[in-house]
């Protein structure tokens, strides 16, 4: 993705970011700024997927911002053409090339129900759109859609009327692309049966079913249950790719939580490292402080008359300084720029969990960059490696200098005192032997 192109998207996000918050409706409950954010996201995935070219990444980049933000308008009927109208307005305004902004509004005008893509990317917009009804989101998407249709569209649908309506929905929809269908379509399937068997329950007992219906990799440390055909009315290969979902999505889970117990674990143990240096500092500067105030205030009177003193006096004063100053260069901390360009997030250059790197920016640029950072999951674990890293640099630098600081204090004081022993006991043995 070229410079410019990046630009336009960051660009994007801000306009549509603050179009939500200042003009879209609080009663709308589903299709928010967190909707688009995933429908971005869904995209990202199933571009990556199919490696789309750059232009086609850029476009499709373009119209997930964008999709929805016809609501703004104050109706969901007919959003799409203003979303179309203000997509082509933005892309105008910064010169965006006329067959990136034709793909736009192609995919923009395909997300109309029923969709209708007649491309590959326009095929992705669509099933991004419709991503959560083949995952673990689906109930509570579902929950908040019905929410946004009361309060927003302004019907009375009942939970009978909402199943009906899902259940309809659900049987004439069908994902385009072959990824959603092999990876969407099992699950999305197993929704519209328990769909169908709650309204067939409530219908016959004409009471609220409250059934539930343990799906694939939806609840952690629950009871693993096989998918019977007969319950689900699924066929064998539908079964078995559930199952392979499941195990694969379990796999994921497990890796993820290893992964984040490892991170703590590290942290952690650096953290605690780090606050026994600085302790061990702090209490190498304190002695050293002590020792030298009272060297200041007795023993420098007497130098003048007692000139054999001079000697242990002069080391054990230098090693007391000298061990603080490498105690205090042991927590001494360093300061950085703190700032950072939109090019080195591009580059994944720079590290955001370090204030360092940040704390000259303004808040509206890191979260961004945070933004960024989280919706990556390689460029977010390459930055909590690097943490972890130059914490280990940093660490490492510490207990050298403590090291040091010790070593001179422990060795210094035993040269001091040995100076001391022959500065008294010198002369005593002038006066005997002399």
């Amino acid at each position: 993705m070229t410079e410019n192109q990046f630009q336009v998207l960051t660009a994007a996000q801000n306009y549509v970011t603050d179009l939500y918050h200042t003009n879209v409706s609080k009663r709308i409950h589903f299709h928010t700024l967190q909707h688009t954010q995933e429908v971005l996201s869904a995209s990202e995935i199933l571009a990556e997927h199919y490696q789309l070219a750059d232009e086609d990444r850029f476009a499709l980049s373009l119209s997930a911002w964008f999709h929805d933000t016809g609501y703004c308008g104050g109706s969901a009927k007919g959003h799409e053409e203003l979303s179309i109208q203000m997509a082509e307005k933005f892309m105008n305004e910064h010169k965006v090339d006329q067959p990136v902004i034709d793909k736009v509004k192609g995919c923009i005008n395909a997300t109309r129900i029923p969709q209708t893509p007649t491309s590959l990317i326009e095929q992705i917009i669509c099933d991004a759109d419709l991503f959560h009804l083949g995952t673990g989101d689906f109930r509570e998407k579902n929950k908040l859609l019905r929410q946004e249709l009361n309060d927003f569209g302004g019907l009375d649908l009942s939970k009978k009327d909402w199943r009906r309506l899902n259940v309809d929905f659900l049987e004439k929809h069908n994902y385009f692309t072959s990824y959603a269908k092999e990876n969407l379509q099992p699950l999305k399937t197993i929704y519209l049966d328990e769909l169908k068997e709650n309204l067939k329950g409530g219908e016959k007992s004409g009471k609220k079913n409250n059934k539930k219906v343990e799906l694939p990799f939806l609840e952690k440390n629950k009871d693993k249950e096989k998918i019977k055909k007969e319950d689900k009315g699924l066929t064998e290969e539908e079964i078995k790719k559930v199952a392979e979902l499941k195990k694969k999505k379990e796999k994921e889970l497990q890796s993820e939580r290893a992964i984040s117990t490892v991170f703590r674990i590290v942290a952690g143990s650096q953290a605690n490292l780090s606050q026994m240096a600085d302790s061990k500092s702090n209490i190498l500067i304190s002695v050293n402080a002590i020792i030298l105030s009272i060297m200041i205030g007795s023993i420098f009177e007497k130098l003048a008359t007692d000139t054999y003193l001079q000697v242990p006096v002069t080391i054990l004063v230098a090693v007391c300084v000298v061990s603080m100053v490498f105690a205090i260069l042991a927590t001494r901390p360093t300061i950085t720029s703190g700032t950072f360009t939109k090019e080195d997030i591009a580059a994944k250059k720079t590290n955001l969990l370090f204030f360092g790197n940040f704390h000259r920016m303004g808040l509206p640029d890191y979260d961004w960059a945070m933004t960024e950072l989280l919706a990556d999951k390689n460029y977010l674990y390459s930055s909590m490696i690097k943490d972890t890293y130059f914490l280990g640099i940093v660490l490492a630098k510490k207990y050298r200098f403590l090291r040091i600081a010790y070593n001179i204090f422990m060795f210094g004081l035993i040269a001091a005192m040995i100076a001391f022993v022959i500065a008294f006991l010198l002369p005593q043995a002038t006066e005997v032997y002399g």
